[in-house]
């Protein structure tokens, strides 16, 4: 059979630990059977951007800007454990944080919905798409251990000389300082990118931050997204039968817990990353959950939302054939490729991207699974694969 083609490349993004051994599986058992794979290949294994500097980061996020489309394997943050691990020269930056920012991007996840793994939460019955905005907060800070007493100021120099001086504490010891920062640009892209997505898919938005105790920039976001509302978007959400509402974010979780789910709740960069995860644990696993990053230029990257899985590695490294859950993995493809075959008028390559995520789910709701979901399937699995038959048993659903 002639396998379907590719008028332009995807910015392919390779990681780390479990998730990279993964991706190769599902490139050689799913995709390229049937697929005239074209990608542009970046290795965001730890130890290449420790060698590169972070180079080959840049250069990834400069491919995704020029081809429109990314799909990024899950990659290692370092840390201490991680430096002397794989011998590192240095604490790298997140590679998920670098390329957010260089492509000014928000992260939109939604969980995969199947129907024999059911919500912790009884009351969600449409997915809730997490709107995360990718830019700053801790993902970006600058930190100071200090030793002895003394003052912790806040100082902005502007550009024309004025000091701005504030007084943070007056440290009675030894203690931790952290400083964060946004950028009004930012936070109007974040509210773009996801009044636009929330039209597209038609559904609400909500904003929570605590601007009760941060006046200031948590309160930044309040007033910025309501002028973007109320100047571009509400008359489009009015047509639209939509709506979107501000609230504090304590208010936010506790009505998300007695919804039925099936609107954008958008939440700055740290309270994203939380938010996502548990919505993403309730409604089964880390692994059952898209996540897309769209800047406001129409440039899209779709990853897993999930870590490296880290033990499993581990496990297989000793011999074993562990049973991951790679169908965020999946998506990820899938999603990347679909967009691509929307950009490029290739509905061929679309209608393969449809037809490989129902062939997982269609193994999953037959009752075939890996052991996160084993845990959670009513009725029972009738079989616990490890992953390599498990994608073996959604090519032959594809075949």
């Amino acid at each position: 059979m002639a396998k379907i083609q590719m008028k332009n490349a995807i910015a392919e993004l390779d990681g780390d630990e479990m998730t990279r051994v993964l991706w190769a599986v599902i490139k050689e058992k799913l995709l390229e059977p049937f697929v005239d794979l074209k990608t542009e290949y970046f290795d965001l294994g730890l130890k290449n951007r420790d060698d590169t500097d972070d180079k080959v980061t840049y250069d990834s996020a400069a491919a995704i800007k020029r081809l429109k489309v990314g799909v990024k394997c899950a990659t290692i943050t370092s840390n201490a454990a991680r430096m002397k691990e794989y011998n590192l020269k240095q604490l790298t930056r997140s590679p998920n944080g670098i390329i957010r920012e260089e492509l000014d991007g928000t992260v939109f996840r939604t969980p995969i919905f199947v129907n024999n793994i059911k919500c912790c939460v009884t009351s969600w019955k449409k997915p809730i798409v997490l709107g995360r905005h990718a830019y700053g907060d801790v993902y970006k800070n600058c930190e100071i251990k200090v030793d002895q007493p003394g003052t912790a100021e806040l100082v902005f120099t502007a550009k024309d000389g004025t000091v701005t001086r504030k007084v943070i504490q007056e440290m009675k010891g030894p203690g931790i300082l952290q400083g964060i920062h946004n950028m009004d640009s930012s936070i109007e892209s974040f509210a773009k990118c996801c009044f636009e997505y929330a039209l597209d898919q038609k559904i609400s938005v909500w904003l929570g931050t605590k601007d009760t105790i941060s006046k200031t920039y948590d309160g930044n976001f309040k007033a910025i997204f309501q002028r973007v509302f109320d100047s571009q978007y509400k008359e489009k959400f009015e047509k639209a039968g939509i709506e979107y509402f501000y609230t504090l974010i304590d208010d936010a979780v506790a009505r998300i817990m007695k919804s039925e789910g099936g609107m954008l709740w958008a939440c700055k960069n740290y309270d994203g990353d939380v938010m996502s995860d548990m919505i993403a644990s309730a409604c089964g696993s880390l692994a059952m959950m898209t996540s897309i990053l769209v800047s406001p230029n129409g440039e899209f990257e779709y990853e897993a939302s999930h870590g490296t899985v880290q033990k499993h590695y581990y496990r297989y490294q000793a011999g074993e054939k562990t049973s991951t859950n790679p169908v965020a993995l999946i998506f990820a493809w899938t999603g990347a490729l679909a967009k691509r075959a929307e950009l490029d008028g290739t509905p061929e390559l679309g209608e393969f991207a449809k037809k490989l995520e129902k062939a997982t789910l269609d193994v999953i709701e037959s009752g075939v699974m890996t052991g996160d979901l084993a845990r959670l399937a009513e009725p029972k699995a009738k079989e616990i694969l490890n992953s390599w038959d498990f994608i073996d048993r959604i090519a032959e659903k594809l075949n």
